[in-house]
């Protein structure tokens, strides 16, 4: 780890202040995966802003549903009774994240920022466009068994590795950020991370300096039909190998509404609207699960050591969805 400036921030706006003046500094919450990678030398700022005193940890409803802080810790969003009654798919999606240890640490600003856990992005030895635009992507050619089937770049196919997102994107978050100048303005969350394109070293759409305040979500009507699944090596503390977040709403047994998230299969969670399109206004059934299944991964791109995810994603979403029908509110 190299030296570092550090201050702790009295407000949001000298925070915001201090980083947007240097392009160097990092906001600093609750370093989770920040210190890891600055101890593997993979990010190497030369100022540290701690955040962590700020007053941006409250979860409150609102008059269109529900506003949860950026730096509310991971344990007490999904935890909170607000959450668990009327998004469970979200205290779900938390709590198949990391370790209890560090979802006590975590926030849920952090969260959303946290970056790809491609083993050729940490090691500093091999190469990584987005670790070192410019320099190539290891993994385009190499062991890629983790890696994107969808939405990827000859750039860039790694994947983004948290699951909160794939709950909020499935319940139509939005993201509230205090701008540099003082504003704040917000971000639906599907347009708040980035495909790699040319430029897989920005993962998300936030200015530099910018600093989420808080993560926004309107009713819905899926607190009673919503599932996460997680695949992943091992039972626990592991990253998702491929995860489905899904909810619906039906009326009898007739879908009205669905979400299919995926995550673990591109450099951002991944919306299906082919596989929604699919179970919009058709029966609740396997035939349909497993015709929206195939509507999902109908046009994914395995690389060499991945095309697994492709039929392992089939069977998680038909699996998800029919948990989902099961499920009731936690």
């Amino acid at each position: 780890m190299q030296p570092f400036k550090y201050s702790s921030a009295t407000d949001a706006a000298s925070a915001v202040g201090t980083v947007s003046a240097n392009q160097t500094a990092k906001f600093l919450a609750g370093g989770t995966n920040l210190i890891d990678l600055m101890k593997e030398y993979v990010e190497r700022p030369s100022e540290l802003v701690d955040i962590s005193g700020l007053n941006l940890a409250e979860i409150r409803s609102t008059s269109n549903g529900i506003s949860i802080g950026a730096l509310a810790k991971n344990t007490d969003t999904a935890n909170h009774p607000l959450v668990r009654q009327n998004y469970p798919l979200l205290s779900m999606a938390i709590l198949a994240g990391a370790s209890a240890q560090l979802r006590n640490m975590a926030t849920n600003g952090g969260n959303l920022m946290q970056r790809t856990r491609c083993q050729y992005f940490y090691d500093i030895a091999m190469p990584c466009n987005k670790r070192d635009p410019g320099s190539g992507c290891g993994a385009l050619q190499g062991l890629n068994r983790i890696h994107a089937i969808f939405g990827y770049s000859d750039k860039c196919v790694a994947t983004y590795p948290g699951d909160m997102a794939n709950a909020l994107y499935a319940l139509d978050a939005v993201v509230r950020i205090r701008g540099t100048n003082g504003q704040e303005r917000t971000i639906p969350l599907q347009d708040f991370h980035r495909l790699p394109g040319n430029t897989p070293q920005k993962d998300n759409n936030l200015q530099h300096g910018e600093l989420i305040v808080a993560i926004e979500m309107p009713k819905n009507n899926f607190a009673n039909k919503s599932y996460y699944l997680k695949v992943r090596d091992r039972a626990s503390y592991a990253f998702a190998l491929l995860a489905v977040a899904a909810a619906l709403e039906t009326s009898g047994n007739t879908i009205k509404q669905a979400r299919v998230v995926l995550g673990g299969v591109a450099h951002k969670p991944w919306r299906s609207p082919e596989a929604e399109r699919v179970l919009i206004g058709k029966p609740a059934t396997e035939e349909t699960f497993q015709a929206a299944a195939e509507a999902a991964l109908k046009d994914a791109k395995p690389l060499e050591h991945n095309g697994y995810k492709v039929e392992l994603g089939k069977r998680a979403i038909v699996l998800a969805l029919q948990q989902a029908m099961t499920s009731g509110a936690a």
